[in-house]
């Protein structure tokens, strides 16, 4: 068991509970082709409303061109460990469906997509880091992504470094205590606020 498994209430998949998302990444691994398709081929099998497949990625591997610019676009409190990670990924959602109808689901499935990814890096031994600080229209002028269809998030994805090699103001968040908000204050029944009752006999 890794020490940053999180303090589940109770068992769940290892890949689940030993997920976490680290700033402290190895500046000279690289990832294989076939374990960049792996994690591609895990983000494209994710479910979607109707099988629309509403995410599109811009991968970018660290010292190519499509790499800086996803980088030159994130904001500057990631910039200080994001560039050390061996792949830089933008999710993308279209907006809208073929027949030029909203997509509304469209973040959520493509959400669907990125969280598959995260998971399949865990299975093949790296990490990910999912970030909302970037600037999603100089992301879009960078890389051309078309109007209609939105930038959601970047993820870092590389393998683990020491929290030693980030700078000083980070290193407490590296290695912090994990946490989440108590199960009676984020799931409810019969009505809003009311803890959902749960048996565990464990």
């Amino acid at each position: 068991m890794s020490p940053r498994t999180a303090n589940m209430a109770v068992a769940v998949h290892p890949l689940l509970a030993e997920r976490w998302s680290p700033r402290s990444f190895d500046a000279t691994h690289t990832i294989s082709d076939e374990e960049l398709f792996s994690l591609l081929e895990a983000a494209r099998w994710a479910p979607s409303a109707r099988n629309s497949q509403p995410w599109r990625f811009l991968v970018g591997r660290r010292g190519d061109t499509t790499y800086e610019q996803i980088f030159s676009t994130l904001m500057s409190g990631n910039r200080l460990w994001a560039g050390q990670s061996s792949l830089l990924v933008a999710a993308v959602a279209a907006e809208r469906l073929e027949d030029g109808t909203p997509h509304h689901g469209a973040a959520y499935d493509t959400g669907l997509a990125v969280a598959q990814l995260a998971v399949q890096a865990h299975a093949l031994g790296l990490h990910a880091h999912q970030m909302g600080g970037f600037h999603p229209e100089q992301l879009r002028s960078a890389l051309g992504i078309p109007d209609g269809y939105r930038p959601l998030s970047i993820t870092a994805i590389g393998s683990l470094a020491p929290a030693e090699l980030l700078p000083q103001e980070l290193r407490d968040r590296e290695t912090a205590a994990r946490e989440r908000r108590p199960l009676a204050d984020t799931f409810f029944a019969e009505s809003w606020g009311n803890p959902l009752t749960v048996r565990h006999d464990g």
